[in-house]
């Protein structure tokens, strides 16, 4: 009986062969004459895990191969045990597994060393540094196929796993390994690098953009990076330590001058709820167009822009695109953050290859054409770690947009705005120097400084009342105790310096309105009444416009 048991057993196998072999037949007639990868990846499959057996990476080191070249792949975060499991056995004529030996970053480095508040730009003597993130021998890996990297993901749907630094130190490392094999023969020799990385957090975003995603399956992300901006991110300090190297600096500018890419760009500004703004924006525009800027001027609003103000908007400059606005998740019912994430749609105008985006409270002094040379994203500090996002550089992407819309409802924001999400979606970022984004706060030690603004500064960002909102005498942020830490003469002038220079017709879309002028004098009284010492209640108003008041 056992007998016939073990013979049947022997024949169902034998079938199981026979059937497996014709599978296998069936598959290679249909796939195996597809030579690039690329199209590998994009096949749809109703058995999803039929590209990626185990290991998952392997269909895409075979197919690479084209079955006469042998692939060479690092293994990066593998113990000697999992690197043994992830070893390919029978192929040993084609691919060439080696794991990626590199020194871990010290377990005492936190975020903040890193991202400091703070660091002295001034100083040629002593220039800032940064903690060190250490990466591998790279001339002892410079002929990579393929990088398998497994990610850590512990806690990092938590501010201290999205700022976890060794978590930052796996993706420099991929980094470092992909430029360098795929660059080891020179800019102009063809030579396709792949990355892998295994968990289910996946890559940083920051360093690994969805636009170089070919495949994600289960845990298994496959991506092919476009080398040029992925070099540009590694030779980028690790933190916001150092002020970050304009593209010109990375020595790449001179070595792909002759490459064919989209180089337009432009600075775009959002308008939408409101028509307040809208004499920045026209003071905006005039400012950058003084600095002879060849950039374009794009700005985005919504149906509460009226005709009239559009019209005013176009003649500063501006060229105009009507968006649907969107709502902060978790802004409160009719705050001034409650529409701010319609900032979030910078990143659909892909026609453009990178854009500065820049508040309409701010105005520009100097030519600052050279910021395009930065990567996405560089940005001028604010507070702790984070960025000021009234002036950065993004690389638009609909499958960034995608994903900000995506985790909109599911990721915090600290302010209840646009600002404190990017910073939790965007925690690797590059620091601007701080002439791009003159803050217009002064509190504390720095109150001394609000009548002493350099004049070598590129921009000034005004926080607080804006000069247009204000008699042009003096800056109304004076008026009310809890806003001076806003208010500075100084800058106030200079924006008037500005309005005067404007076309006549332009200066008509800055009147006061009934309501901003009752505005004024209310906290003209109060100020009055309770006699702030710095007495600027005190000021003769001379302002025509508080006589021409428009509806």
């Amino acid at each position: 009986m056992a007998h016939k048991t073990l013979h049947s057993n022997q024949k169902l196998f034998t079938l199981s062969l026979i059937l497996l072999s014709l599978s296998l037949s069936i598959f290679f007639i249909f796939f195996g004459s597809k030579n690039n990868i690329v199209n590998r990846f994009k096949v749809e499959t109703d058995q999803p895990n039929q590209l990626f057996t185990n290991p998952r990476w392997f269909d895409l080191i075979q197919e690479e191969s084209n079955g006469d070249k042998k692939i060479k792949v690092g293994l990066v975060n593998f113990n000697d045990e999992e690197a043994s499991q992830y070893e390919v056995h029978g192929y040993g004529s084609l691919v060439d597994t080696v794991r990626v030996h590199f020194n871990c970053v010290s377990k005492v480095r936190e975020w903040k060393d890193f991202f400091p508040v703070w660091i002295n730009e001034d100083s040629n003597l002593h220039p800032p540094t940064c903690p060190e993130i250490p990466v591998p021998r790279l001339e002892e890996y410079w002929d990579l196929n393929v990088v398998v990297a497994k990610v850590p993901c512990d806690g990092w749907t938590t501010e201290a796993g999205m700022r976890d630094v060794f978590r930052l130190q796996v993706n420099l490392v991929v980094a470092n390994l992909l430029v360098r094999s795929g660059w080891a023969k020179g800019p102009d020799v063809k030579w396709e690098v792949y990355a892998v990385f295994i968990g289910h957090c996946g890559p940083m975003p920051e360093i690994f953009r969805c636009d170089d995603l070919l495949r994600k399956e289960g845990d298994h992300w496959v991506y092919k990076p476009e080398l040029k901006r992925l070099k540009q991110k590694v030779l980028m300090p690790p933190g916001t330590c150092q002020i970050a190297y304009p593209f010109g600096k990375t020595g790449l500018q001179s070595k792909l001058k002759n490459r064919q890419f989209n180089h337009r760009e432009a600075y775009v500004t959002v308008l939408h709820s409101s028509e307040a703004y809208v004499c920045g924006a026209i003071a905006l525009a005039q400012s950058i167009i003084r600095t002879n800027s060849t950039k374009d001027l794009l700005l985005l609003h919504d149906e509460h822009v009226s005709p009239r103000s559009l019209t005013g908007l176009r003649t500063a400059g501006w060229k105009t695109r009507q968006i649907e606005r969107i709502r902060s998740p978790f802004a409160e019912k009719g705050s001034y953050n409650e529409w701010n994430y319609s900032k979030l749609r910078i990143w659909m105008l892909t026609w453009y290859r990178k854009v500065v985006f820049i508040d309409s409270d701010f105005l520009v002094f100097k030519n600052m054409d050279w910021v395009f040379h930065y990567p996405q994203i560089s940005a001028a500090g604010n507070d702790r770690t984070l960025f000021n996002s009234g002036i950065m550089v993004i690389e638009p992407s609909l499958c960034t947009f995608e994903d900000l819309m995506l985790k909109s409802f599911k990721v915090g924001s600290y302010n209840g705005g646009d600002q404190g999400f990017l910073n939790e979606m965007f925690t690797w970022w590059h620091r601007l120097p701080k002439e791009v984004n003159f803050l217009k706060y002064f509190d504390g030690n720095h109150s001394l400084n609000r009548e002493k603004i350099p004049d070598d500064l590129s921009a000034i960002h005004y926080l607080g009342l804006k000069p247009w909102m204000c008699y042009r005498d003096y800056d109304c942020n004076w008026d009310i105790k809890e806003r001076q830490v806003f208010a500075s003469d100084k800058a106030h002038e200079k924006w008037w310096q500005v309005y005067d220079e404007m076309p006549e017709r332009l200066k008509q879309y800055c009147g006061l309105s009934p309501h901003m002028n009752w505005r004024i004098k209310k906290w003209r009284r109060v100020a009055k009444k309770l006699s702030l010492p710095d007495e600027h209640w005190k000021i003769g108003v001379t302002d025509p416009r508080q006589y021409n008041l428009v509806q």
